[in-house]
């Protein structure tokens, strides 16, 4: 935690801290639970969403409809629509307008392997909004669960 006491900056600072925090966990609260209007509104309409690899989802997606639509989209179209799709937040740290979430996912892809995944992502709020996401998973194991089931 950032203590500055001068001015009373240490008090807005913390106060940053919580709504930053509170946005990103809005979005994932959403995200978990099929709230589709609260994930949109949860980006500010010219955010950016960054995901490496050379999957179907990777590269930077510009602007709130390209993430919702585009990024979540394509990722969410490689998944079986039948079968549970699970987010479980398991560690937030914020500072500033910057919170860092830890998350797994799970699923089961169309082909019928199972996915399940670790990712890290980098926030950055601005203005009550989700401004700016850089997401680290490990894209190897989405390569893998795309394949054909082994016989």
């Amino acid at each position: 935690m950032n203590w500055i006491h001068r001015n009373n900056r240490m008090e807005k600072l913390m106060e940053t801290r919580t709504d930053a925090e509170k946005v990103v966990r809005r979005y994932f609260d959403a995200l978990a639970n099929g709230k589709d209007e609260i994930v949109r509104d949860s980006f500010a309409e010219d955010a950016t969403w960054w995901y490496a690899g050379e999957l179907p989802m990777s590269g930077t997606w510009n602007g709130r409809e390209q993430i919702v639509d585009g990024f979540l989209g394509s990722a969410y179209d490689l998944l079986d629509p039948d079968k549970e799709v699970g987010i479980e937040v398991t560690e937030v740290i914020a500072t500033g307008d910057h919170v860092i979430v830890e998350w797994t996912s799970s699923a089961t892809v169309k082909n019928g392997n199972p996915y399940l995944n670790h990712n890290i992502g980098v926030f950055v709020v601005r203005d009550g909004r989700i401004a700016v996401a850089r997401e680290y998973a490990d894209t190897q194991h989405w390569e893998h669960a795309l394949r054909a089931p082994q016989a």
